[in-house]
């Protein structure tokens, strides 16, 4: 069984500062498990690793697609697998770096994601129910359909629910498709801090986004043809500077709205990776870390 580090933790706490450290130190090699970074022209926004980070460490799975292309988990976990084989094969340590709880767990957990097509016209159709009749109406279906995926899934969660109820609708149920077959032994390392301190990192990003141009890379994906309707766009950051470019809001209030929803999206991901999970070595970022970061992989990679 190949293996595998996986640095996760809310959005803004420093993942990919300490993967780039770690990759320097180990020689290794970065997995992104972002799920926005995977979009070409989509920089800033994302907080995608520079060409020059990149040069320093390698890094896979960034600028994968264009911002109107699908990319989805089982492609994602499909490609990853080849990734890691190719990385062990060459005697490197593989780093899994991102807070896409989805994409994390599908690939330290070795989901079996079932292998159904998307069906395009479907999913208009239950994106336009989602807008007329609620998200509620979604999940209702679904419950219909497949009631012990409807107890697992976020009915918050849009996409998830218009995936599993396209999938059931097409054959078996959702949750019957599912299921776990482990490929790589994992050391998982939390980065965490105070809510506080937390929401500090997370303003001060936004800010630093902005003064970046996060605008002007908004206006060039517009001017690319991208539109607001596609699910790329609809990301932190992305979504809100559309809304101003639309009218909608003035900046200022654009930019609270990206803070105020990074740090719900934060505190979101502590239900992906929750801090009782004993598989999650955690620590604090407000201590120094990096030396007892490093013990824990050597004695990881001595087993």
């Amino acid at each position: 069984m190949s293996s595998l580090v996986a640095i996760v933790g809310p959005t803004a706490i420093g993942k990919s500062s300490l993967a780039l450290e770690l990759g320097r130190t180990f020689g290794g090699e970065i997995i992104n498990a972002d799920s926005r970074q995977v979009y070409r022209y989509m920089d800033i926004g994302t907080a995608k690793p520079t060409l020059e980070e990149r040069a320093v460490v390698p890094h896979h799975l960034i600028d994968v697609v264009n911002p109107d292309q699908d990319f989805n988990l089982a492609l994602y976990q499909s490609k990853v697998r080849k990734i890691i084989d190719d990385i062990q094969r060459r005697r490197k340590p593989a780093l899994l770096v991102g807070g896409s709880g989805l994409y994390v767990w599908a690939i330290l957990e070795g989901w079996r994601i079932p292998a159904v097509p998307p069906d395009h016209v479907m999913r208009q159709e239950l994106e336009a129910r989602a807008q007329s009749e609620g998200v509620k109406a979604l999940y209702e279906e679904l419950k219909q359909l497949d009631p012990d995926a409807a107890e697992r899934i976020d009915p918050r969660n849009v996409r998830r629910l218009i995936r599993a109820i396209e999938v059931s609708r097409q054959g078996k149920p959702f949750s019957r498709l599912q299921g776990k077959e482990p490929f790589v032994n994992s050391l998982v390392i939390g980065l965490t801090t105070d809510r506080t301190d937390l929401y500090q990192r997370i303003d001060a990003r936004v800010d630093s986004m902005m003064e970046k141009g996060l605008l002007t890379e908004v206006e060039g994906l517009i001017t690319k043809g991208y539109g607001f309707d596609l699910p790329s766009m609809s990301g932190l950051g992305y979504k809100q500077i559309g809304m101003f470019l639309q009218g909608e809001i003035d900046l200022p209030t654009a930019i609270q709205q990206i803070k105020g929803n990074t740090h719900r999206f934060a505190r979101h991901q502590y239900n992906w990776f929750r801090l009782q999970d004993e598989r999650i070595h955690w620590f604090d970022i407000r201590k120094e870390i990096k030396q007892a970061v490093q013990d824990l992989i050597e004695r990881f990679s001595a087993n």
